[in-house]
């Protein structure tokens, strides 16, 4: 992981950066509906992990997007060169344990490296983070039991700027197959473009994953 920090004198959103600062509650989100029709049939095909598969989607629409990867520490502007995701592992006693993984690398070779990864959070895993390394991190959870159409994420005070992911359950409406997905970002470093803008980058990077050629 790298971190620079950036000049807030030549940044054009440098009044947006300060105002949203002063807010109660300085986040901006939305919820859409993501259609995964063709991505739900190449990893049905290819017996594929559907979660790792779309989080590997995820992560890399994420990191394509330039804002998302923007921080704010010790009210500095900075950039993150790659971020990590941390997200939630089902456990058996029905907690959940956080695990981490990088996404700088091609669909195949992520499958083997994030299944060992996630399964050994899931039997031995906590919610224990190392606050400097969480700076860099995503986090994204999944509610597979049910189809949402908002969603309201707990977030700490003060305030952090990590993005917050999360996707629920499947759907089939008129033949797709249709995924609620929430997006939530710090409004100082994020505006609804740079929203547009992921789930444009999640489009192509689905397409990426189906055009891989990877199998199970």
């Amino acid at each position: 992981m790298a971190i620079k920090t950036l000049d807030l004198s030549q940044y054009p959103r440098r009044d947006h950066f300060n105002y949203f600062q002063t807010l109660a509650y300085p986040y901006l989100g939305v919820t859409c509906e993501v259609d995964i029709t063709e991505l739900y049939q190449f990893v049905k095909e290819k017996q594929l992990p559907m979660f790792l598969t779309l989080l590997w989607c995820v992560s890399r629409a994420a990191n394509d997007v330039r804002e998302f990867r923007y921080r704010i520490k010790d009210n500095q502007l900075v950039e993150v060169d790659f971020c990590d995701t941390s997200h939630t592992v089902a456990k058996d006693d029905e907690t959940y344990a956080y695990c981490v993984l990088k996404a700088d690398m091609d669909l195949a070779p992520f499958l083997k490296v994030a299944a060992v990864k996630h399964e050994a959070s899931r039997t031995s895993g906590t919610i224990d983070e190392d606050p400097d390394e969480a700076l860099s991190m995503i986090f994204i959870s999944t509610l597979p039991w049910f189809y949402f159409t908002d969603l309201t994420q707990p977030v700490p005070i003060p305030a952090d700027t990590n993005p917050r992911i999360t996707w629920g359950k499947f759907q089939e409406k008129e033949g797709r197959i249709m995924m609620p997905l929430n997006v939530l970002c710090h409004h100082s470093l994020v505006d609804g473009k740079h929203l547009a803008n992921f789930f444009d980058c999640l489009n192509k990077r689905m397409k990426d994953a189906i055009n891989s050629g990877v199998n199970a």
